[in-house]
């Protein structure tokens, strides 16, 4: 007996794929200047990466270097070491 095979998978929905806009905002805004909106790029970088079947790994990077970048501007101004802050 013979089956027949199962059709194959749908592919992706159709739009604009903006996985790694997403996750390179992120990174750099992350990184640099503002670790909440690296966080948030982050998370909608995996929301997109889930979405169209890619890897969600800029994503990943994009929310740890927030994570980062508050905990360090943290640690920084508790010990008042954080050069933009001006105590005078």
């Amino acid at each position: 007996m013979t089956t027949p095979y199962p059709p194959p998978p749908p592919p992706p929905a159709q739009g604009r794929d903006r996985t790694t806009l997403w996750g390179v905002l992120g990174i750099v805004l992350g990184l640099i200047c503002c670790g909440i909106l690296g966080i948030i790029f982050g998370y909608l970088s995996i929301r997109d990466a889930r979405r169209y079947g890619q890897s969600p790994l800029l994503g990943y990077l994009a929310i740890a270097f927030g994570v980062i970048n508050i905990i360090g501007g943290a640690i920084l101004r508790a010990t008042g070491n954080y050069p933009f802050w001006n105590n005078d």
